[in-house]
């Protein structure tokens, strides 16, 4: 390593993402201090926390400067689109995660559509929408299934793939007025892609990056992949539909063009590029970019990993990621989201959350949308509550111990569901 190891790091954020970046952190061999903010219930049973939010970029700079950090990992989409990593820079703090510019990929869907279509990156055909009567009108050549995207950040909710041309057409009258605020002042209307999806989350430095295990993740909010789109109900890894051939086709494809895209256009990126995958008949195609590490996808990744995350993280902050080998363990991984029920749209919070004692040693219960309450229970205080992780030789191992661990957890608007990894495993019988 030509630069020391950081000391002391701040992770931005407060769901399970973070949780997870924080243990892995500081399971490091360089032993650093580990601080967040504004952190949960859970992550303050492990570090620090501190109440300063994750869009209060000038106030997060100072908690930096105050506390003397020396490496800030910016986990949620937020603070990396209002310019959190272009202020710490300023302030000459090292960050992972990409300036405003960069973030723009995720920030704006219709930026990501347009790079991906003059680069040629394989990607679905679409059409870019100001205005709902030529939506409606685009529409009607184009009949559903189909899908809606809103064109900023919606928290992971802003997508509908509309199976009807009725429902297509009710989603862009309700973007249009204004369920996502300012991010559906503009749409992209695309054709559905049909096939299975797969995350896959790598670390880029410039034109130097490093690919990740393969994940896939459940976006519908009930079993079977019905309901609406939500931030992620589950996700394992590896996604053994991903075969190493595949995985390949997809570097050379879209990982490779699409790190020198973003070069290309002038965005010095340095962070996770998350990219969301079709697997279609006719070969792997781009649903998205995101600019940060997947939630709930970090949550199978990282645990696999037996490479020292700090060191990789820092590497490519110092532009020294090039020559990095990364290491993986080869097991198994599956996560279950338990949620509040309501969600993702209207759900309670402060119900009482009690985990059982005794816990396998290798599941872990990442936390997202808890907090204490003014007695000192646990309780929920988001839409996704937890984050169960389970390790196994076979991915059936860890089904079997993440959803006993799951129907353990009391809570009384617990939800979650059955059939995270079911694809896969009806694979294997």
């Amino acid at each position: 390593m030509a630069t020391p190891l950081p000391s002391s790091v701040l992770v931005v954020g407060a769901g399970g993402r973070e949780h997870t970046l924080v243990r892995a952190l500081l399971a490091s061999p360089a032993r650093p201090r580990v601080i967040c903010a504004p952190g949960n219930a859970g992550i303050a049973q492990d570090a620090p926390c501190f109440p300063v939010a994750a869009d209060e970029v000038a106030g997060l700079v100072v908690l930096a400067q105050r506390e003397r950090v020396d490496f800030v990992v910016v986990g949620p989409e937020v603070p990396l689109a209002l310019g959190l990593a272009d202020q710490l820079l300023a302030a000459g703090i090292p960050v992972y995660g990409p300036k405003a510019a960069g973030a723009r990929l995720e920030a704006s869907k219709i930026f990501t559509k347009e790079i991906l279509l003059k680069y040629r990156i394989p990607t679905a055909a679409a059409g870019i929408f100001a205005a709902e009567a030529p939506a409606l009108t685009y529409l009607r050549s184009h009949p559903a299934p189909i899908v809606i995207k809103a064109d900023g950040l919606a928290a992971g909710k802003g997508v509908v793939v509309a199976q009807t041309d009725v429902e297509a057409a009710a989603a862009v009258r309700e973007m249009f007025a204004g369920k996502f605020g300012a991010s559906s002042s503009k749409i992209l209307i695309e054709d559905c892609l049909v096939g299975e999806e797969t995350s896959i989350l790598v670390v880029v430095s410039g034109r130097d990056y490093v690919i990740l295990p393969t994940s896939q993740d459940h976006k519908r909010i009930g079993d079977g992949d019905t309901g609406p789109n939500t931030g992620g109900m589950g996700t394992y890894s590896p996604a053994e539909v991903v075969t190493p051939e595949l995985l390949r086709r997809i570097e050379d494809e879209i990982v490779r063009p699409s790190v020198n895209a973003i070069a290309d256009e002038g965005l010095d990126y340095c962070g996770t590029l998350f990219i969301g995958i079709m697997l279609t008949p006719a070969g792997p195609s781009v649903i998205e970019y995101n600019a940060r590490f997947g939630d709930p996808e970090t949550q199978v990744v990282l645990p696999r990993l037996d490479s020292d995350l700090l060191e990789l993280l820092w590497r490519a902050a110092r532009r020294e990621l090039a020559g990095f080998q990364l290491k993986v363990k080869p097991i198994h991984a599956l996560c279950v989201v338990i949620a509040a029920k309501g969600y993702p749209e209207k759900f309670p919070k402060g119900d009482v959350i009690t985990l059982p004692p005794g816990i396998p040693g290798l599941v872990t219960i990442y936390h997202a949308g808890t907090a204490r309450n003014d007695a000192g229970d646990l309780v929920t205080n988001g839409g996704r509550v937890l984050g169960v992780t389970a390790l196994g030789a076979t991915l059936r191992d860890a089904a079997r111990d993440a959803y006993a661990v799951c129907d353990a957890i009391s809570c009384a608007s617990k939800y979650f569901r059955r059939d995270i990894g079911a694809k896969q495993l009806n694979r294997s019988r």
